[in-house]
Order: C-alpha cells, then structure tokens, then sequence
C-alpha cells in the first residue's frame, strides 16, 4: 500500500531501511541468560563427548550430564534466569548442573578446562553468525554494483578530483572502480576471520592440562579447522577481534567516500543521479525537500568500527601477554555494536546503489560543459609531435577562452587549432574519449567490462569459502548432535 509521507514524497522509506533505522531497537531483546549459555552450552556438549570417548568419564556419567544439560537446552535455561550469580552466569549454571545431578555427574563438567579456554572458544562460536551476516551482505552489495556496472559501463559521466570535473568516465566505470576496492575489503575480511577456525579448547587456564583430552575430536565437532598449537597463545590472545575492526574500518572507510560521492551525485546543483521516494526523507518543516538522508546513516554506522578499534587496542594493550580481562572482556565488548553497525552500513549503501538511477543527460552534459575532453586533445597534440608541457598550456588557454566567450570547448578547439591536422578534433566528444581510453584500466567499454568480470570472479571466489565455512559448521553441529545422541541413548 503506498503510503503519502508529505505531498512531494509518495512512500515511505524501503523496509530494510526502516528496519535498521526506525524498527530494531523496539524489538523484544533475546534473554541474555540464554543468549550467554546456549554457546557455551555447545562447547559443554562436545567436550563431555570427547571426554567419555577419552575415558576421563565413564559413558554412565557423561550420559547423564549430557541429558542434563539437553534438558536445561531444551528449557532455553530457563531454570536459571533468577538465580544469582555472583561468580559469573556459567559457574551458576555449573552449579545447578551439581545441585539437580550430584557432585559425582554435574561436577565432572570443567574437567580439564578453565573459564579461559572456554570463553576463548565461546566467542569464536558467538562471532560466526554476525561474521557471516557482514561477509553475506557485502558479497550482496559487490554483487549489486557488477550488476549495475555493467547495465551503464556505457553510461558517460565526469570523474572528478578536487570536486571539479576531470576526464570523461562511465558510471559503470566508477561503479567497476567501487567494486574492485570492495573485493579488496572483503577479501580482507576473510582472511581476519581465519582466526575463527582455530580452536582454543584444551588450552586450560594458560597451560594446556594433564588430562588426556583430544583437542582434535573437539575442534571436529565444533567445525573448527585446527587445534590452536599453543596454550598461552589460545587463552591470551584476541587478535581476532582488533583484526576484525581493522578490517571493518578499512571498509568503512570505502563506505563513506561512496556515500559523500552519491550526495554530490544527488545533489539539486549536480543531479547526476534519481533516488526513488522509498530512499530519501521529507523534511518535517520544508515541504519541498527531498532528503537522501540514509546517506548520513552510512557514514555514521561506517565509522564505528574505528571508535571501536581505538578503544580495543587500548585496552588490550594495558594487559600483560597472558588470560586477562581486559582483553578478553573489555576488549571484545567494542566488536558487537561495530560488527553490525558495518553490516548495517552496506546494507543501506546497497539501497541506494539499486535504487540510484543515472541520468545520462545530465551526466553528458556534465561532462561536456566540464571539458573533461581537455586532457585527450593535449594527448593528440603529443602523438602530432608537440611536447606534452606546451600541449598543456595550450589547451589550458583553449578551455580559458571558451569559458570566457561561452563557446563550447570543441569550437573553440577548432578554432585555435585550425592549422593542425584535421583528426586532432575528430571524436573530440566526451563519449568518444571514453571509449578509446582503455589503457591503464580506463573507461573503455571492453577494459570496464573486464574489471567487473575480475570482480565478480573474485566474489565467486570468496562466496565460495563462505559457502564451505557454512558447510563445515552444520556438518559439526550435525555431528555434534548425532554423537550426544547415541552418549545419552548407549551409555
């Protein structure tokens, strides 16, 4: 149903906008109880398995730990949402598991591990999900701009430096240029989430244990990749986190310099692009404003995982190299709110890259009034045999005198340079600069389309890991849940 916001708008803004600006924060939080223990819960799971495979606990014993723990799963722990704890949520949920199954079933769980190892391995497990999600949308939005790149890689448009018109690209041009830059970004963000797949369970307090225990049985059924080799390296380390705002502020960076392009693009002075009614705002006093405000969304969401690194680093580097809270705790704190404050970032660049339509009037026109043609006729001067400095100012004047007079550059051109050869002004036009300059990863149609088919190579590439990490995870929890099974059913 279309829905009037003032007379000059038509719509509201596209729901997954709303969603990110106006709908979450009214949603119901998830219960944190649940929310903390259901990972660490998972990691329960498969190290009781693994110690019973081990003999560390007789089967009889680990059946029925197991079963206790399934049924608390089962309750969404909900047993333990008012019972204090003082020492921590999961020794009050160790606590229960004693009181409800005895000291000889429920106090065998922490057998051969510590808190450190554990909440080392419960945030990798915790990351996957928004990991993935910032991994998924920003596939989606490099996606989007090939798409688009190659709908207008014949499009004519200005590239600016200094904010002023420069040479003549393609739209699809610069939208190849923004989708290579991403690739590198997410290419980046896959290899700081390597650190994921490496699993810290076995490393104990700091120096690994003397209990038989099989980091490699449980590293198979929490779909990690490798055990971590070292103990104080597993439990004093987060490195994973600084890498992951590092990777994300790079991006963001790249997130924010698009946004500041598409409001000049946007702009009422030098609308080069049409936003539809569902991706701008009204303002709530002037009714004839048209406002592309989820641009300021993105450069403000952009810049949090660089707030966030700032503060990380800080506080990681008041630690000694060992389990400390300030790494482990404080630190890891500043990777949420940025890690979705990026994802919500390219999604709503995303929005706007499909919904932004070019308008090829206006960017010609741009183009041509601009001059961008300049820089090609001192090129032509330079095969005719004039030295590219001479070339240089003479053109220089050439533009001078058409903005002086009014005439077009190609006129005055002509004019100026009526004793040279006749094919210096030949496809002199902005469109035809841009078609003949394909070398050096220029605008020419075969050189625009060659770079987005580099990148949607990439892409595929990327996605394809993506694809195998995701695999790998439910094949674990598969796993994980088949051999909890046949513990509780075969004890």
């Amino acid at each position: 149903m279309t829905v009037s916001v003032t007379g000059r708008l038509t719509s509201a803004v596209t729901p997954a906008a709303a969603d990110i600006l106006f709908d979450r924060h009214l949603r119901v939080p998830p219960d944190p109880v649940a929310a903390e223990l259901r990972p660490t819960s998972e990691v329960d799971r498969a190290h009781v398995v693994m110690l019973a495979e081990r003999g560390v606990v007789d089967r009889e014993t680990a059946a029925r730990l197991l079963s206790g723990i399934e049924e608390l799963r089962a309750q969404d722990f909900a047993p333990l949402r008012h019972l204090p704890a003082p020492r921590g949520r999961y020794l009050a949920y160790e606590g229960h598991l004693v009181a409800t199954l005895g000291e000889e079933t429920g106090g065998v769980l922490h057998s051969g591990r510590s808190r450190n190892d554990l909440n080392a391995t419960v945030l990798r497990l915790q990351l996957r999900r928004p990991y993935d999600r910032l991994l998924a949308e920003t596939d989606t939005l490099g996606r989007v701009l090939v798409e688009r790149g190659r709908r207008w890689h014949t499009t004519v448009m200005p590239a600016y430096t200094h904010h002023q018109p420069a040479v003549p690209i393609t739209y699809g041009h610069y939208l190849a240029g923004v989708a290579a830059a991403l690739v590198r970004d997410l290419d980046q963000l896959d290899h700081a989430g390597r650190e994921l797949g490496e699993n810290p369970l076995g490393a104990g307090a700091v120096g690994g244990t003397t209990l038989p225990v099989d980091p490699a049985r449980t590293t198979e059924l929490l779909g990690f990749d490798a055990p971590l080799a070292n103990s104080l390296h597993a439990v004093a380390s987060r490195d994973v986190v600084l890498r992951l705002l590092a990777a994300c502020t790079v991006l963001g960076v790249l997130l924010t310099r698009t946004a500041h392009d598409l409001q000049s693009w946007t702009s009422a002075e030098n609308p080069l692009l049409v936003l539809p009614d569902d991706l701008v705002g009204s303002s709530s006093m002037m009714p004839q404003k048209r406002n592309p405000f989820l641009l300021e969304n993105v450069q403000g969401k952009a810049a949090a995982a660089l707030g966030a690194l700032t503060a990380a680093t800080a506080a990681m580097s008041t630690a000694r190299y060992t389990n400390a809270i300030a790494v482990g705790t404080e630190a890891v704190g500043h990777l949420w709110p940025a890690l979705e404050a990026t994802t919500d970032a390219v999604v709503l660049l995303r929005l706007m890259f499909e919904g932004a339509e070019p308008d090829p009037g206006t960017m010609l026109g741009r183009a041509t009034a601009g001059h961008t043609a300049a820089t090609a006729l001192a090129e032509r001067l330079v095969v005719s045999g004039v030295p590219f400095r001479t070339a240089h100012h003479l053109v220089g004047e050439i533009s001078t005198v058409a903005l002086a007079t009014g005439r077009a550059f190609g006129e005055t051109a002509a004019h100026h340079l009526g004793d040279r050869p006749r094919d210096l002004l030949d496809a002199l036009d902005p469109a035809s600069v841009a078609a003949a300059a394909g070398a050096g990863g220029g605008p020419a149609p075969a050189s625009v389309l060659a770079a987005l088919d580099d990148a949607a190579r990439d892409l595929d590439r990327l996605g394809a890991a993506a694809d195998a990490r995701r695999q790998t995870w439910a094949t674990a929890e598969h796993a994980l849940g088949d051999a909890v099974s046949t513990l509780i059913s075969r004890p």
